[in-house]
C-alpha cells in the first residue's frame, strides 16, 4: 500500500495487483492524493496536471465503486481549482459523452455514474468559471435521468445539488427544469432518491424565489406526497426542506426587481400555518379530492404523512429561531392546539387517531418550547398555555351549565375540546418539570393562576383531561417539592367535599395518586401522617361505593387507586396500614367457589361491571404492594395474601361465561381484570399459586389463540424478546432517535393505538419510563397479550412435563388450523410465549423435558424463522439460540446448525435465507462461543456466499450481520479467516451502492467485530499485521465518507476500537474533525457514537483533542454548524452548549464524563479558559435570577478592571457564547468550579499563595494561578447560591464552602495580619442570607448552616461586629429549632426537619469547638485578663470574643446537643432492642421516620459529641441539675429533659447521677462508634470522637471515673488499639495516643490517691503491712485482658514496631542489638514514636513495685531501641525529635521512685545496669559502625550517671567503659561533638555525690586542660573553636569550685595563664579579628570574676609571673577606658568580692 502514496498513480504497481486489490489500491491513492494536492505548491501541480487528469479520467472507465467515484470526482475538482483550468472543458465534454453513451449494460453503469458525480464536483469547486457550459450539462444530465434506474436518479439529484451550489445565482435559467425533475424524484419509489431530491431542492430554494412564493402551495403538497410511505430518513430530509422553505417564505426580503412585479406578496404566518395544518389534517390529498372523501367519511390521513408534517413544524420553528417563537408564541400555540380541536372532527375521529394526533401536537410543543426557549421565555410560554386552558375551561363551563341534560351530554364541544386540553396540560407539566425550582416565580404569580387552572379542569367530563390534569400536578410537584404537600391537602380536601360528583371522585383520586407517585422523586418527602389520611379516605370510598349506584364504579376505582398509589411510599409508611389493606383484599373476593357460583347467578351487567372494576383494582393494589414494599413480604404476609388467589383464578376461568351472559359492556372490564391478575401473578413467586397452575395455563393458551384478536402487534410484543444486537438490522424505527415519541406510532401500524394514560389510569403513579414523559400504557387488548406472554413463560416452566407437552401441541395445532392474517397473529403470540418460556427456563437453569418437547419447540421456531414478518424472524432466531442453551447438548446444537445449513443451501426465497442465516449466527450466542473449527468453516462459507448476493440487499444485510455474530462468538478461532473476511468487507464497502445503507451498516458491524477479534495484535509491525491494519483503516475511511449517518456512526465506533488497540496508527486530527462535524447531527445514534468516542479519546489525550478541534474550527473552509462556537469557546464550550440542548440521558452522561476528563487533565494548564467557561454559563442566567449580584460586587471591589468587563459583556448580547443555559447546565458548571479547585490543589503551591502567584505572574505573564481568580470564584459561588433553582443554590453553597476552606488561611500581602478573603465578607453574607428565609427548603438551609459555621470557624473575619452578621443567621435558625420536632414546617417529611435541626446543631458545635480552641491557644502564651468592653467595641480581636458570642446561647445549645446525642444513642442500638425505644420517637425524630433520620444523625453526631464534651469539661461536670443549666443563661423554650423515664422521675436524680449519665452517654457513643468502625466512617467523625474523649479526660471528675474502673480503661485501650490498627492516618493515631496518655494519667492519679489515703488511714505505723497498690500487686504478674498496663504496652509496641520494624526481634531475627543503619523518621512518624515513648515512661508509676519489675525490661528495651534506631548524625549537632523523646523517657524511667523503693530496688538496679550496658554496646568495638550519633549516646550515658542511684553506675566495669567513651569522644575532631561533650562533662563534674563524679574528674581533666592549651597555642579561627574554648573554661571553672582547698591553687594556676594568654593589648585590639576580640572579652570577664573569688591564689600566680601580670593590667586599663568606668566604682566592687570569697570558703567546708 505504501506504493500508492505518490502524486501520480504508480501504474506499474497497479498492474501487478488482482481485481480486489486494485480497487483498494486506487481508493488508497485517491485518499492520499486529496491530502497531497492541498499541500503541494501550484507550480508542482501544474507540471504534472496533464498526466494526472489523464490518469484520473482513465479511472472513470475502470468501473469505480461508489466511494471511489466520489473521491475521484473530489480530486478532479481540487486539481482544477489549484492548477490550470484550460483543459477543464475537455474533461466536462468527456463526462457528458460518457453520460450520453447508449450502452445500457450493468457493467457500464459505474462509469456513467462516476461521470455524473465528476460533473457535480467540478461545478461545485469551479462554479462560475464554467457558467457558459452549464446549460448543456444540466440538459444532458436531466435527459439521462429519464432512462436512469434508482442509483442513477440518486446520483443525478446529488450532482445537481452540487452544480446549483457551485453556480449560485448564475444557475437561474435552469431552475425550473431542475425543479421539475426533482419534483418527480421526490415521490420516487426508492427512498434514497427521495432523500437526494430533498437535498437538491433544499439547495435550489436558496436562489429559486418561486419555491417560497408563487409555487409555495405546490411545494407543500409535493412534500406531503413525499411523506406517504416514506421511511425515517426521507421524513427527516423532506421535513427539513418543507420547514426551511416555509420559514424562508415568512422571513424573506424580496429583492427590488421582484418587488416591482406586483404578483410577489409576503406570505403571512397564518397562511403558512394553514398550509402545514392542511397537511397534518388532510394529508397530501389536496382540497378538492378530500371534500368528496370527507362526505363519504372514509379518508383518514396516513400516519407517516402526519409524522412528517409534525417534524416539518419543528424544523419550521427551529429555522425561525427562539426569538421569533417568543414573539409569535400565542398565535403558534393556538394554531397547534387547533390541530386536535373540534373544528377538525376527522383528525380525532377514533380514539386511536386522537391519541396519535395528540402525540404529534405534544411533540411539536415539546421540541419548540423545550428546545428553543430559554427559561425566562419558557415561563412566559407557560403563562400563555395557562391562558389557553382557562379559555377552554370557559367554553366547557358554558356547555356544562346548559340546563337541558340531553343537549348537554350530546354536545360535541365537550368531547372535542378535550384533546386540546390534554395537550396543553401535558406541555404545561413537561415545561414545569424541566424548569424545576426555577419555575417558582411562575407559580407565585397570582395573575396567571396556574394551579387554579389545572385544578379547575380536574373535574372535566372527559377522563383523558382529568388524567392529564393529574399528571400536570405530578410534574409541578416533582419540579417544586414545596408544593407537594399543599397540593395533596387541597386535592384530598376536594375529594372529601365533592364525594358525590362522579367526575370529582375520579379526577381528584387521579390527582392524589399522581402526587403520591411524585413523592419518590422528592427526597424531602411528605409528612408521615398523610398516609393515614389517604388510607382512611380510601376505605371510606370503598365502603360507601355500594350506597349510590351512580357513583359506585367511580368510588370503587378511586378507593383502590389511592391504596395502590399509597404503596409507592415504601415499607416505612405502608407497614402501618398493611393490616387494613390485607383485610380489604380478603373481603373483595368471595370466600369459596360456591359463593362464586351464587354470584354468577345473581348480579346484572352493571353490578358485574362494578365488581370487576373493584377486583381489578384490588389486584392492582396488591401488585403495587409487592413491587414497592418487597421488604414487608415476610412469610406471614404472603400467607395472608394467598387465600383470595384461587378464587381470583376461578373467576378468571368463569369470565367467558359471564361475558356471554351479560354481553359487550363487560368486555373491557373483563380484559382489564385479566391483565391485572396476570401482572400480579408475574410478580409473585410461582410456588404461591402452585395449585392453580394448570387452570392458569389453559386460560393463557386460550388468550393467546383467541379467535377475536385481529391486530398483529408485533412491534410492541417482540422487541423485548429479540436480542438487542439483532434489532439493528430491522427498520431504523426500532432504533433510538430523537423522534421516537412520534415515530412509535408508525412502528405499531395503522390499526393500533399508541400508548396513552386513559388506557390504564393506574399507570399514573408508576415510575415514569423516560424522565419527564407521561406514562404511556398500551390499550388493554394489547397489554393483556403482553402480560399473558410473560406469565406463560413462568407458568409453563413450573407445570409438569406432560402438561407442558400437551399445551405446546395445542398451540402448534392452533397455528395450523388458522388461515391468513389470523394465522399470523396466532403464530406471533405463540412464538412470543415460547420465546418467553425458553428465556425463563434459561434464566432459572431449568430443563426442557423429553425428546418430544424438543421436536415441538423446533417445529414452532422453524415456522417462525420462515415468517414474512422480519421482527418475528428475529425473535425466532433468539428463541433458536435459547433452545440450544436450554438443551445444552452438543449433538442437538449440531443438529440445529445442520437444519440451517440445509435450508440455506436449498432455499432461494429472501425470507428463508434471512431467517436461517440469522439463526446460524445467533446459535452459539449463549453457549460460550463456537468451539468447532469445522462448523466455523461451514458457517463462514455459506455466509460469504449470501453476503455477495447483490440481487437482494436484505439477504446481504442479514448474512453480514450474522457473520459479525459468528466472528464475535468464534473469538481467537477466527484468526485463520480474518484476511479473507477483511478483503470481502472492503470489496463490498467499495462496491455496494449508496442507496443500500443497511448493507453498509452490517459491513460496519463486521469490521468492528474483526477489529475486536484482532485486539492488541493490531499494534504489531509485521507486514501481515500492517496490511490488515491498513485495510481496517481503509474500511473506516470508506464508511466515514458514506452519506448515511448510521454508517458514519459505525465508522466512528470502528475507529474508536482501533484507537483503543493501536493508538499510534489512528490519525487523531482527522478523527477529531470528523467528530466535531457530527456533534450536532440530527441522528441521535451518530451523536452517541461521537460522544462515546470523544469520551475515550480525552481519557488519554485531552489536550491534543482540544487543540485539534480548535485548529479545525479555524481552518475549516466549509462552514460547520458548530465551528463558530468551537472557535470562540473551544470544544469544551461546544460540549457545554450541547449538554444544554441535549435531552437524551445517556448522551448527557457521556458529555459530562468527557468534560470531566478534559477538566481533570487540562484545567490547571488552561485555568482562565475553564473559569471563564463556567462563569459565562453561570452569568448567562444572572440577568434572569438576581440583578443584585453584580451591584454588590461593584460596591465591594471598587474599580477593579475585570468588573467593568463583566458589565460590558452583559450589555452586548452578541459576545455571549451561552444564551440562557438551563439550570441543570448551570449546576454542572458550578460542580466544575469545585473540581477545578480540587485539581489545583494537587498542582503548584502558588495556586493558594497570592504573593508567590503574583511574583510568578510577573516573571512570565503566561503563568496563571487560581488565587488570582478569587474574585471570580466568589462571584460564581454567589450567583449560584442566590439563584431560583434549589439544586443550583446547593451547588453554589458547596462551591462557597470549598472556596472558604481552601482560601481561608492565605494572607493578604498588602495588609499584613489580614487574609485575602476578608474583603469578600459582604458577598459571603449576602450569599448566605436568602438561605435562611422562612420559605427555603430544609436541605438548602442545612447546607447554608454548614457554610456559616465554616466561615466563622475559618477565622477570616476577626472583627466581632462583622462576624455578628453571619452569627445572627445561625442565632435565628437556633430560635427556629428550639421548639424541637413540632415547630418546623409541615411541608415535608419529618426527617427533613430532623436534618435541618441537626445541621443547625452541628454548625453551632463547629463554631463552639473553634471558639474554645482559639481561646485556649490565646490563653496559653500570655495569661491576660479578659478584654475590656472598649477594645471589643473598637473591633480589636479578642480571643474570647467568639466564645462570648456563643456563650449567650450555650445553655440552650448544651441541652439540645445532649438531646441529639441521646437520640443518636437510641438510634444506634441494635435491632433487638427496638422494643425498648420510646414510642413517640426522640427529641428530634419521630418513631415512624427513624430510618430516614438515622442518616442525618450519622452525618452530624461527631461534632456535636465533641462540642458537648468540651462544654461538660468547661463546667467541670459540676452542673447541679440538668434543668437549671448555668444560672445566667437564657432559658430554652422547651425543657428537653434528658429523657429520664418520666418528668416526675427527673427530679429524683442527684447531680452525681446526672453527671454519670452524661459521662456514660459520651463514652458509650464513642466506644460504640470506634469499636465497629464502618468502612464509610469519615476521618472527620473519628477525629472528632477522639477529641471528645480527650476533652472529657481533661477534667478530674471523669478521670477519676476511668481511673477507678479498670475494666472501663482496658476496654477503651483495646478500642483505641483497634483504631490504630485499622486507620493509617497519623493524625488519628496521634489523637488516639493522646487519649491513651490521659487514661494512664487517670490510673496514676487513682493509684496515688489510694496510696495517700492508705497512708493517712494507717498513720506511720507498721510500714510493712501497707498493701501494695498499682498493677502487679505483690506478685508482679500482669494478666492480658485484665491489665491496663499490658493493654497499653501492646498499643505502644504496635505504634513503635510499625514505625521502626527493627525493634521487633522476630523480624530482625535476633533478640540482641543488631547493627543496622539508623534512620530519620518522617515528621508524623517521629511524633507518633515520641508520643508512645511518653506513655511508656509513665507506666512504672501505675504499677506496684513488683509490677514495675515485670514491665521494666520491655520499656527499657523499647526506649533504648528507639534511641539506637534513630540516633542519626544531623548537621549542627541537632538531635532528632525521636532521640530527644527517648532521652526524656529514659530520664523519666530511671528516675522513677520505684528504682528506690525497697521492694524493687535491687531488681531495678540490675536491670538498669543491663540497660546501660546495652547503650554502651551500641558503639561498635571495631569503630566501623560510625553512623550513630555519639552525642545522643553520650547523653544517654549521662542520663544514667546523673539520674539513677549511684550503685548503678559506680561498679568499676561500667564506670571504666563510660569513661573510655568520654575520652574517645573528646578525641573526635568534630567541634560540635566536642562542645556537647564538654557540656555533658560539666553536668557530671557538678554531680553532688563524689563517688560518682570524682572518677570522671580524675580520668578526664588532664586531657581537657591539654586540649585547651592546644587551642591556646593555635589561636581559635572560627566561632565553633571559640565555643569549644569557652565550654572548656567553664568545665575548669566548675572544677575549681568543686576542688578541695589544697588542690585549688594548682587548678587556678593552670587556668589563669590560659585565660591571660588571650588578652590583647591596645595596639593589637584594634586590628584583631572579631573572634579574637570576643575571646579577649571572655577571658577578661572571667579573670575579673576569678580574681576576687580566689584572691590569695590569684595573687601568688600573678607574683610568680610578672609578664602575665603586666598583660592583665594593660587589658583592664584598656577595658576601663573603653567603657568609661570611673575608678571608685571598681574599688567598691572589689571589696564585696572578697567577702563573697570568704563566705564561699566557709560554705564549701
Amino acid at each position: 500500500m505504501e506504493l500508492a502514496h505518490s502524486l501520480l498513480l504508480n501504474e506499474e504497481a497497479y498492474n501487478q495487483l488482482g481485481e480486489v486489490q486494485r480497487a483498494e489500491f486506487i481508493f488508497d491513492w485517491l485518499r492520499y492524493l486529496e491530502k497531497l494536492l492541498l499541500a503541494t505548491s501550484r507550480s508542482d501541480v501544474r507540471e504534472k496536471q496533464k498526466t494526472l487528469v489523464e490518469q484520473l479520467l482513465s479511472l472513470l472507465n475502470s468501473s469505480p465503486g461508489p466511494p471511489t467515484r466520489k473521491l475521484l470526482a473530489k480530486n478532479l475538482g481540487i486539481l482544477y481549482s489549484i492548477g490550470d483550468t484550460f483543459s477543464v472543458y475537455e474533461t466536462i465534454d468527456k463526462c457528458n459523452d460518457l453520460i450520453r453513451s447508449k450502452d445500457d449494460s450493468p457493467s457500464y453503469l459505474p462509469t456513467k455514474l462516476a461521470a455524473v458525480v465528476c460533473l457535480g464536483s467540478l461545478y461545485k469547486k469551479l462554479g462560475r468559471i464554467l457558467v457558459n457550459t452549464f446549460t448543456d450539462t444540466v440538459g444532458n444530465i436531466l435527459k439521462a435521468m429519464k432512462s436512469a434506474e434508482s442509483q442513477g436518479r440518486y446520483e443525478i439529484m446529488l450532482s445537481l445539488q452540487n452544480i446549483l451550489n457551485g453556480l449560485g445565482a448564475a444557475a437561474i435559467p435552469c431552475h425550473r427544469d431542475v425543479y421539475k425533475a426533482a419534483k418527480s424524484c421526490l415521490t420516487d419509489r426508492s427512498m434514497a432518491v427521495r432523500c437526494a431530491a430533498a437535498k437538491c431542492l433544499l439547495e435550489l430554494q436558496k436562489e429559486a424565489i418561486f419555491m417560497w412564493s408563487t409555487d409555495l402551495d405546490s411545494v407543500a403538497t409535493l412534500c406531503f406526497k413525499s411523506f406517504e410511505g416514506s421511511n425515517y430518513d426521507v421524513r427527516i430530509s423532506v421535513s427539513k426542506l418543507l420547514g426551511t422553505v416555509l420559514a424562508k417564505a415568512i422571513i424573506s426580503k424580496h429583492p427590488g426587481a421582484a418587488a416591482s412585479r406586483q404578483s410577489m406578496r409576503r406570505v403571512s404566518l397564518e397562511e403558512v400555518l394553514e398550509l402545514l395544518g392542511t397537511g397534518f389534517l388532510r394529508g397530501s390529498s389536496g382540497f378538492l379530492r378530500a371534500s368528496g372523501d370527507m362526505l363519504k367519511g372514509t379518508s383518514s390521513v396516513s400516519r407517516d404523512v402526519r409524522v412528517g408534517v409534525t417534524q416539518a413544524y419543528v424544523v419550521f420553528v427551529s429555522t425561525l429561531g427562539g426569538t421569533w417563537l417568543e414573539k409569535n408564541f400565542a398565535a403558534f400555540l393556538s394554531h397547534i392546539l387547533s390541530l386536535v380541536s373540534q373544528s377538525h372532527p376527522k383528525a380525532t375521529q377514533t380514539q386511536t387517531d386522537a391519541v396519535c394526533g395528540r402525540r404529534c401536537v405534544s411533540f411539536i410543543l415539546r421540541a419548540t418550547i423545550g428546545g428553543l426557549l430559554g427559561e425566562k421565555a419558557q415561563i412566559a410560554a407557560a403563562k400563555d398555555i395557562c391562558q389557553a386552558i382557562w379559555k377552554l375551561k370557559k367554553v366547557m363551563d358554558a356547555v356544562m351549565s346548559d340546563s337541558n341534560v340531553e343537549t348537554r351530554l350530546g354536545s360535541t364541544d365537550v368531547t372535542a375540546s378535550q384533546h386540546m386540553l390534554v395537550c396543553a396540560l401535558q406541555e404545561l407539566g413537561n415545561l414545569t418539570y424541566s424548569l424545576g425550582t426555577t419555575a417558582a416565580p411562575l407559580l407565585q404569580d397570582s395573575s396567571s393562576g396556574i394551579l387554579d387552572s389545572v385544578i379547575s379542569v380536574i373535574v372535566h367530563p372527559s377522563i383523558s383531561v382529568r388524567l392529564a390534569a393529574a399528571w400536570c400536578l405530578h410534574c409541578i410537584a416533582v419540579a417544586l417539592p414545596s408544593y407537594l404537600t399543599p397540593l395533596l391537602d387541597r386535592c384530598l380536601e376536594r375529594l372529601t367535599v365533592l364525594k358525590s360528583s362522579p367526575e370529582a371522585v375520579t379526577g381528584f383520586s387521579f390527582a392524589v395518586a399522581a402526587l403520591l407517585g411524585a413523592v419518590k422523586h422528592c427526597p424531602l418527602g411528605i409528612p408521615h401522617g398523610k398516609g393515614k389520611i389517604i388510607m382512611t379516605l380510601a376505605e371510606d370510598l370503598l365502603c360507601s361505593a355500594a350506597q349510590n349506584s351512580r357513583l359506585s364504579a367511580q368510588r370503587t376505582q378511586a378507593g383502590w387507586l389511592l391504596i395502590a398509589a399509597l404503596m409507592t411510599l415504601g415499607p416505612a409508611v405502608v407497614s402501618h396500614h398493611l393490616a387494613r389493606v390485607l383485610l380489604l383484599w380478603k373481603c373483595v373476593f368471595p370466600v369459596s367457589p360456591k359463593d362464586l357460583e351464587t354470584e354468577k347467578s345473581r348480579g346484572d351487567s352493571f353490578t358485574w361491571q362494578v365488581t370487576l372494576e373493584g377486583r381489578a383494582g384490588a389486584l392492582c393494589a396488591v401488585k403495587s404492594f409487592v413491587s414497592h414494599c418487597g421488604d414487608l413480604l415476610t412469610g406471614e404476609v404472603i400467607q395472608r395474601l394467598l387465600p383470595p388467589l384461587p378464587c381470583a383464578v376461578d373467576l378468571l376461568t368463569q369470565l367467558s361465561s359471564v361475558l356471554k351472559a351479560y354481553g359487550s359492556p363487560l368486555k373491557t372490564p373483563s380484559l382489564v381484570y385479566r391483565q391485572r391478575l396476570y401482572e400480579l401473578l408475574i410478580l409473585l413467586p410461582p410456588e404461591t399459586y402452585e395449585g392453580n397452575l394448570c387452570a392458569i395455563l389453559k386460560e393463557l393458551a386460550a388468550d393467546l389463540t383467541a379467535s377475536d384478536t385481529q391486530v398483529a402487534a408485533s412491534a410492541f410484543l417482540l422487541p423485548p424478546l429479540c436480542h438487542r444486537d439483532d434489532l439493528v438490522i430491522l427498520s431504523p424505527l426500532l432504533q433510538e432517535t430523537d423522534h421516537r415519541f412520534i415515530e412509535e406510532q408508525l412502528l405499531l401500524g395503522n390499526g393500533i393505538a399508541c400508548g396513552s394514560l386513559e388506557y390504564d389510569p393506574y399507570a399514573i403513579y408508576e415510575k415514569d419510563v423516560l424522565g419527564d414523559s407521561v406514562p404511556k400504557p398500551l390499550p388493554p387488548v394489547l397489554s393483556v397479550i403482553s402480560s399473558a406472554v410473560k406469565l406463560f413463560g413462568v407458568v409453563c416452566a413450573h407445570v409438569g412435563e406432560a402438561q407442558r407437552l400437551l399445551i405446546l401441541e395445542q398451540l402448534l395445532d392452533s397455528i395450523k388450523h388458522t388461515k391468513g392474517a389470523r394465522q399470523q397473529v396466532v403464530q406471533l403470540h405463540v412464538v412470543s410465549s415460547l420465546s418467553s418460556f425458553l428465556k425463563y427456563l434459561a434464566g432459572s437453569k431449568g430443563n426442557l423435558g423429553p425428546e418430544e418437547m424438543r421436536r415441538l419447540a423446533v417445529a414452532l421456531v422453524m415456522g417462525a424463522l420462515e415468517s414474512p414478518n422480519p421482527l418475528l424472524r428475529c425473535a425466532a432466531a433468539e428463541a433458536w439460540a435459547r433452545l440450544a442453551q436450554v438443551v445444552d447438548d452438543g449433538a442437538f446444537t449440531a443438529a440445529l446448525a445442520q437444519v440451517s445449513f440445509d435450508k440455506l443451501k436449498s432455499a432461494r426465497d429472501v425470507v428463508t435465507r434471512t431467517g436461517y442465516s440469522l439463526a446460524l449466527g445467533s446459535l452459539h450466542r449463549y453457549l460460550g462461543g463456537i468451539s468447532s473449527s469445522q462448523h466455523l468453516n461451514s458457517c463462514v462459507g455459506i455466509l460469504y456466499t449470501l453476503s455477495q448476493d447483490s440481487t437482494s440487499p436484505d439477504v446481504q444485510t442479514w448474512a453480514l450481520h450474522s457473520l459479525s455474530l459468528v466472528i464475535d462468538s468464534a473469538g481467537p478461532l477466527y484468526h485463520m479467516h480474518v484476511e479473507p473476511t477483511l478483503s470481502l468487507i472492503i470489496m463490498l464497502l467499495l462496491n455496494v451502492p449508496p442507496t443500500h445503507a443497511e448493507v453498509q451498516q452490517s459491513l460496519g458491524r463486521c469490521l468492528n467485530a474483526l477489529i475486536t477479534t484482532l485486539g492488541p495484535e493490531l499494534q504489531g509491525n509485521s507486514t501481515s499485521i500492517s496490511t490488515l491494519r491498513t485495510s481496517c483503516l481503509l474500511g473506516c475511511a470508506v464508511m466515514q465518507d458514506n452519506p448515511d449517518c448510521l454508517v458514519q456512526a459505525q465508522a466512528i465506533s470502528c475507529l474508536q476500537q482501533l484507537h483503543m488497540f493501536a493508538p499510534r496508527h489512528v490519525n487523531l486530527s482527522s478523527l477529531v474533525s470528523c467528530l466535531c462535524v457530527n456533534l450536532c447531527s440530527p441522528y441521535l445514534l451518530l451523536r452517541r457514537a461521537v460522544l462515546a468516542c470523544l469520551r475515550q479519546l480525552v481519557q488519554r489525550e485531552a489536550a491534543e483533542v482540544s487543540e485539534h478541534a480548535v485548529m479545525l474550527a479555524k481552518d475549516s473552509r466549509e462552514e460547520l454548524t458548530l465551528d463558530a462556537n468551537i472557535r470562540e469557546v473551544g470544544l469544551e464550550g461546544a460540549l457545554l452548549t450541547l449538554l444544554d440542548k441535549e435531552t437524551d440521558q445517556k448522551l448527557c452522561n457521556d458529555i459530562k464524563e468527557t468534560l470531566n476528563h478534559m477538566l481533570t487533565s487540562m484545567a490547571v494548564d488552561k485555568l482562565s479558559f475553564w473559569l471563564k467557561l463556567c462563569k459565562d454559563v453561570l452569568a448567562a442566567s444572572a440577568d434572569f435570577t438576581t440583578v443584585t449580584c453584580v451591584d454588590t460586587m461593584q460596591e465591594e471591589e471598587g474599580d477593579k478592571g475585570d468588573d467593568a468587563s463583566v458589565l460590558t459583556t452583559r450589555n452586548d448580547d452578541k459576545s455571549y457564547p451561552f444564551t440562557n443555559p438551563r439550570w441543570a447546565t448551570r449546576v454542572f458548571a458550578a460542580e466544575c468550579v469545585c473540581r477545578i479547585i480540587n485539581q489545583c490543589e494537587n498542582a503548584h503551591s502558588a495556586h493558594f499563595d497570592i504573593a508567590l502567584a503574583q511574583e510568578m505572574k510577573k516573571r512570565d505573564s503566561r503563568n496563571d494561578f487560581l488565587v488570582l481568580h478569587l474574585a471570580d470564584l466568589i462571584r460564581m459561588a454567589f450567583m449560584a447560591a442566590t439563584d431560583h433553582s434549589d439544586q443550583l443554590r446547593l451547588s453554589g453553597l458547596e462551591t462557597l464552602l470549598v472556596v472558604i476552606r481552601r482560601f481561608a488561611a492565605i494572607p493578604e500581602p498588602e495588609f499584613p495580619g489580614h487574609v485575602i478573603l476578608e474583603q469578600y465578607q459582604a458577598n459571603v453574607g449576602a450569599a448566605l442570607r436568602p438561605a435562611f428565609a422562612s420559605e427555603t427548603p430544609p436541605d438548602v438551609t442545612a447546607k447554608a448552616c454548614q457554610v456559616c459555621s465554616a466561615w466563622i470557624a475559618s477565622g477570616v473575619v476577626s472583627d466581632l461586629n462583622d462576624l455578628r452578621r453571619v452569627h445572627q443567621l445561625l442565632v435565628s435558625s437556633l430560635t427556629k429549632i428550639q421548639a424541637g420536632k413540632e415547630a418546623l414546617s409541615h411541608l415535608y417529611n419529618e426527617s427533613a426537619s430532623t436534618m435541618e435541626i441537626l445541621a443547625v446543631l452541628k454548625a453551632w458545635a463547629e463554631v463552639y469547638i473553634i471558639a474554645v480552641e482559639r481561646h485556649k491557644s490565646h490563653r496559653q502564651p500570655l495569661k491576660t485578663t479578659t478584654c475590656s468592653e472598649e477594645s471589643v467595641r473598637n473591633g480589636s480581636y479578642s480571643s474570647d470574643g467568639l466564645l462570648d458570642l456563643v456563650h449567650t446561647d450555650l445553655g440552650t445549645l448544651s441541652r439540645l446537643w445532649l438531646a441529639a446525642l441521646q437520640d443518636f444513642a437510641l438510634l444506634t442500638l441494635p435491632s433487638e432492642f427496638a422494643s425498648q425505644l420510646p414510642v413517640e420517637g426522640g427529641a428530634f425524630y419521630t418513631a415512624e421516620t427513624s430510618e430516614n433520620a438515622k442518616l442525618h444523625y450519622y452525618n452530624s453526631w461527631a461534632l456535636i459529641l465533641h462540642a458537648t464534651a468540651l462544654w461538660l469539661t468547661s463546667t467541670g461536670f459540676v452542673v447541679a441539675d440538668p434543668d437549671e443549666g448555668v444560672s445566667h443563661l437564657s432559658r430554652p423554650v422547651t425543657p428537653t429533659s434528658m429523657c429520664q423515664g418520666s418528668s416526675s422521675g427527673a427530679t429524683v436524680k442527684s447531680p452525681e447521677d446526672v453527671c454519670t449519665d452524661r459521662f456514660h452517654l459520651i463514652l458509650g457513643i464513642s466506644v460504640e462508634f470506634l469499636c465497629s468502625l464502618r468502612s464509610d466512617a469519615t476521618m472527620e467523625s473519628i477525629t472528632a470522637c477522639l477529641h471528645a474523649l480527650q476533652a472529657l479526660l481533661d477534667v478530674p471528675w471523669p478521670r477519676s471515673k476511668i481511673g477507678s474502673d479498670q475494666d472501663l480503661g482496658i476496654e477503651l485501650l483495646n478500642v483505641l488499639h483497634r483504631v490504630i490498627l485499622t486507620r493509617e492516618s497519623p493524625s488519628i493515631q496521634l489523637a488516639s495516643l493522646e487519649v491513651v496518655r490521659q487514661i494512664i494519667c487517670a490510673a496514676q492519679e487513682h493509684v496515688k490517691e489510694k496510696r495517700r489515703s492508705a497512708e493517712v488511714d494507717d498513720g506511720a505505723a507498721e510500714k510493712e503491712t501497707l498493701p501494695e497498690f498499682g498493677e502487679g500487686k505483690d506478685t508482679g504478674g500482669l494478666v492480658p485482658g485484665k491489665s491496663l498496663v499490658f493493654a497499653t504496652l501492646e498499643l505502644c509496641v504496635c505504634i513503635l514496631v510499625r514505625q521502626l520494624p527493627e525493634l521487633n526481634p522476630k523480624l530482625t531475627g535476633s533478640p540482641g542489638v543488631k547493627a543496622t543503619k539508623p534512620q530519620v523518621l518522617s515528621e508524623d512518624g517521629s511524633r507518633l514514636v515520641s508520643a508512645a515513648l511518653v506513655i511508656l515512661s509513665e507506666l512504672p508509676a501505675v504499677c506496684s513495685p513488683e509490677g514495675s519489675i515485670s514491665i521494666l525490661p520491655t520499656i527499657l528495651y523499647l526506649t533504648i531501641g528507639v534511641l539506637r534506631e534513630t540516633a542519626v548524625k544531623l548537621p549542627g549537632g541537632q538531635v532528632s525529635s525521636t532521640v530527644a523523646a527517648s532521652l526524656q523517657a529514659l530520664k523519666g524511667i530511671v528516675s522513677s521512685p520505684m528504682a528506690r523503693a525497697e521492694k524493687s530496688h535491687t531488681a531495678w538496679t540490675d536491670l538498669l545496669r543491663s540497660a546501660l550496658t546495652t547503650v554502651l554496646d551500641c558503639w561498635d568495638p571495631d569503630g566501623t559502625h560510625q553512623e550513630l550519633d555519639e552525642i545522643s549516646l553520650l547523653t544517654a550515658i549521662t542520663v544514667f550517671i546523673l539520674s539513677t542511684s549511684p550503685e548503678v553506675t559506680t561498679i568499676p566495669c561500667l564506670q571504666k567503659r563510660c569513661i573510655e567513651k568520654f575520652k574517645a569522644t573528646l578525641e573526635i575532631k568534630d567541634p560540635v561533638v566536642q562542645i556537647k561533650t564538654y557540656q555533658l562533662l560539666l553536668s557530671i563534674f557538678q554531680y553532688p555525690n563524689p563517688a560518682v563524679s570524682y572518677p570522671y574528674i580524675y580520668s578526664l581533666v588532664s586531657s581537657i586542660v591539654e586540649k585547651l592549651q592546644e587551642i591556646d597555642q593555635r589561636k581559635p579561627e572560627d566561632t565553633t573553636e571559640l565555643q569549644i574554648f569557652q565550654e572548656g573554661i567553664k568545665v575548669l571553672e566548675a572544677l575549681v569550685a568543686i576542688a578541695e582547698e589544697q588542690h585549688r591553687s594548682q587548678l587556678v594556676a593552670c587556668l589563669l595563664p590560659i585565660l591571660i594568654s588571650f588578652l590583647l593589648d591596645d595596639n593589637t585590639l584594634g586590628s584583631a579579628t572579631s573572634i579574637m576580640k570576643s575571646l579577649h572579652d571572655f577571658a577578661l570577664q572571667h579573670l575579673m570574676q576569678i580574681g576576687p573569688q580566689y584572691s590569695s591564689v590569684f595573687k601568688n600566680v600573678m607574683a610568680s609571673s610578672p609578664a602575665l601580670k603586666a598583660r592583665l593590667e594593660a587589658a583592664i586599663k584598656g577595658n576601663q577606658e573603653s567603657v568609661k568606668v570611673k575608678i571608685p566604682t571598681s574599688k567598691h566592687t572589689k571589696n564585696p568580692g572578697k567577702n563573697a570569697s570568704i563566705q564561699l570558703k566557709t560554705n564549701f567546708l
